[in-house]
């Protein structure tokens, strides 16, 4: 039986893996790699509705992949976390 601490990491590990089992989101960290990215840019880049770029944003945050930050002229600005890259060469 693991400890509350190693209850709590494999917790956010589990997150992690579900974050990243979803095909757009994999494709979204895949892109971010590349450098810092606004939502427009990933929209058009890999074709989902802008709302559906944003709902996978939000999931890639709260797992604490990516950092998005405001920006009025451009939109907002996305970012991986320091530490993530791609995950694969695809």
């Amino acid at each position: 039986m693991p400890s509350g601490r190693e209850d709590a990491a494999l917790g956010s590990a589990a997150a992690l893996f579900r974050c990243l089992g979803d095909r757009c989101r994999l494709a979204i960290v895949c892109h971010l790699a590349l450098g810092e990215h606004n939502v427009r840019d990933l929209t058009e880049h890999l074709g989902p509705a802008q709302a559906t770029v944003s709902a996978h944003l939000r999931c890639l945050r709260d797992c604490g992949m990516v950092t998005v930050r405001a920006r009025a002229a451009t939109g907002d600005a996305v970012t991986l976390c320091p530490g993530y890259g791609a995950p694969a060469q695809l």
